[in-house]
């Protein structure tokens, strides 16, 4: 950045956003932490494989200005992304509706050998609210791996590969099963299958992780290989959260291309809580899929901070991505991380300490970044 000219400096400033990363590191304080719900989890810090990424966000005239702190993240140390791949789903599907006249958010369908009917703005919905698998995999039927590989990879935001659907059987089906829509209440037409290409083995560090795992019931005494799974590193998550919520503070060319009405209706599914959409707010509580800050309690939340987030938790991996906003004070900011809680090293054995240790020390961390947050000058 010193030896950027001023003048091209001032270019890059008024076009898109100034983003730089400080020599103090806030995280590196609050990872210092006496709270239990932190020590304890830096106790064994490579056991839980923690990165980190936060970014403060400051105002200048009609400028947003990022400065980025990380700890120990790094796209070639793999995590299992599990249901965080959706929100790029997501935003790929709304992409797609927009270049086809005839279909909208509104749009009725359902999956050929499939009886559940829902829309493509239900399915998005679903998808923030609680994280739902199936509505996840439907969007994936209508877009085919590759092209949301193609349309995330297209914007510049880093590593990132959709390999197969979440939880379901034949999950990594090169083929798509084809959408049946209705173009009006009567008439419905049928995609037809896209074919995708074989995704190949992921070359990682900790591509393969514990010491076993189970299979049908059986369990293999050695390493769990995650080599064809789903990729979707921290800094892949966290440009795609910068560029929805601040589309302007970039490039043309780097922007997904949505309407107005698609953002304004993407940034409602990603904040709004279970209980507003109608679900049991008794085991669907305010901060079900909100771990950062709230996810250890199941308290209601303020009605002044809103989390624009997505959560994945699988493999006894747990990740959020999340812009957080105060609008109380007047404060915003986003964080993504993630920590691996497998204590036994043994994976699919449903043993994982995500209620104990995991989402504890994520929301912890939320707590003690907003304080940050709450404290500095701006």
């Amino acid at each position: 950045m010193a030896k950027t000219s001023f003048s091209l400096f001032l270019s890059l400033c008024l076009l898109v956003s100034c983003s730089e990363i400080s020599k103090e590191n806030p995280i590196r304080d609050v990872l210092s932490s006496e709270d239990l719900k932190i020590t304890r989890v830096m106790e064994n810090e490579n056991q839980h494989q923690i990165q980190i990424l936060y970014t403060q966000i400051d105002r200048r005239n009609d400028s947003v200005f990022f400065t980025d702190f990380a700890f120990k993240v790094d796209e070639n140390n793999y995590f299992y992304p599990a249901s965080t791949v959706k929100f790029p789903i997501a935003v790929a599907a709304l992409e797609k509706l927009n270049e086809i006249d005839s279909l909208n958010m509104d749009t009725r369908f359902y999956i050929e050998g499939d009886s559940v009917e829902t829309t493509f703005g239900k399915a998005i919905s679903e998808i923030f609210a609680v994280s739902d698998n199936a509505a996840n995999n439907r969007l994936v039927e209508f877009l085919g791996q590759d092209d949301i590989n193609q349309r995330i990879g297209s914007k510049g935001v880093g590593p990132f590969r959709v390999a197969h659907r979440l939880s379901t059987s034949d999950a990594d089906n090169v083929t798509t099963k084809p959408l049946v829509i209705y173009i009006n209440d009567s008439t419905t037409v049928s995609s037809q299958p896209i074919i995708n290409t074989t995704p190949q083995p992921l070359d990682l560090e900790n591509i393969k992780k514990g010491r076993g795992f189970y299979a049908e019931d059986s369990l293999h005494l050695e390493p769990f290989d995650f080599s064809l799974k789903n990729y979707h590193p921290i800094e892949a998550q966290h440009n795609v959260l910068k560029r929805i919520i601040f589309p302007k503070a970039f490039a043309p060319n780097e922007r997904f291309k949505l309407s107005e009405e698609q953002y304004q209706r993407l940034y409602t599914s990603m904040h709004t809580l279970p209980s507003k959409l109608g679900y049991d707010p008794q085991e669907f509580y305010d901060s079900y899929v909100k771990f950062f800050m709230f996810g250890d309690s199941t308290d209601p939340m303020p009605e002044h901070i809103k989390i624009y987030n997505k959560v994945g938790y699988a493999y006894g991996t747990l990740t959020d991505c999340a812009y957080i906003k105060d609008e109380k004070n007047n404060i915003d900011f986003m964080i993504t991380a993630t920590i691996l809680v497998n204590q036994d090293g043994i994976f699919n054995d449903d043993a994982y300490e995500y209620d104990e240790i995991g989402i504890p020390f994520l929301a912890q961390l939320g707590r003690e970044l907003y304080e940050i947050e709450l404290n500095r000058e701006r």
